[in-house]
């Protein structure tokens, strides 16, 4: 629950009302039969989950009120789409709907110029994968969405590439015990076995000086050039203790060095 007071467009979020499920159904049968007031009123139920999704773009250094509008035109956009005879919860179709429409805002404001014709074809391929979603309850696959265009999947995959919005390798992606796993450690190393620095003799002498285990990691992340998820699949620990134990092997090298 939220219990400070935030002005978010004019809006007290501290006072937003929450609509159960059964509230919910009701009003979606009203709506459905044209009552605006029902419509009016099922939006300000669900401002709260706008609310809760803003808050995983708010280190982006966008304004806040015009993420929560952009919010909302999602939330109506998934109030006018979403078939109540299918089994499934109004949240769970909303919340894609809202990150996406989130998204294309993000991606229209991004200082990276696009072409026009790339930007055209990811957003007719946005515009499909929303119909299809619309239509199936589920995320579609490239090739569904090239079909529905009529194009090669590889223009599609081109062109939805190119207004992706860069992240920083140091971006958090998991946390663990206050151990964060960051996007960098997910990266795979493509050097050859010939220029990895693992071959210097100053850093073997370091290694030497390693645990069994932390000189396996080091081998297969920097050697072998498998990601932090590889190796813990292979030596049957978890990501997170990878990432632990690799930190610290790194640390006690650079004292030895």
């Amino acid at each position: 629950m939220y219990t400070n007071k935030v002005e978010i467009c004019g809006v007290n979020t501290s006072k937003l009302p929450v609509l159960t499920n059964e509230e919910m159904q009701k009003l979606f049968v009203k709506i459905k039969a044209g009552d605006l007031e029902a419509r009016d009123e099922f939006v300000q139920g669900n401002l709260r989950l706008v609310l809760s999704i803003i808050q995983r773009f708010n280190r982006r250094g966008e304004n806040v009120d015009d993420l929560f509008q952009v919010g909302c035109i999602g939330l109506i956009k998934a109030i006018d789409n979403f078939d109540l005879s299918q089994n499934v919860r109004f949240s769970t179709y909303a919340v894609p709907m809202i990150i996406g429409e989130i998204r294309r805002y993000l991606r229209d404001n991004n200082s990276i110029r696009v072409s026009r014709s790339l930007r055209d074809i990811a957003y007719k391929a946005l515009q499909a994968r929303d119909q299809l979603v619309s239509k199936h309850l589920k995320e579609p696959t490239i090739m569904e969405i090239s079909k529905e265009l009529n194009m090669p999947k590889e223009e599609v995959v081109f062109a939805l590439d190119a207004i992706q919005e860069p992240i920083s390798l140091f971006e958090p992606i998991y946390h663990d015990s206050g151990d964060a796993i960051f996007v960098m450690d997910q990266v795979k190393d493509e050097k050859s076995e010939d220029e990895v620095w693992l071959e210097e003799i100053a850093l073997r002498e370091a290694i030497d000086k390693l645990n069994k285990r932390e000189k396996l990691i080091l081998n297969l992340r920097f050697y072998e050039g498998k990601t932090q998820m590889e190796v813990a699949d292979e030596i049957g620990i978890s990501q997170a203790q990878v990432s632990r134990l690799e930190k610290n092997a790194l640390r006690q090298m650079r004292k030895l060095i």
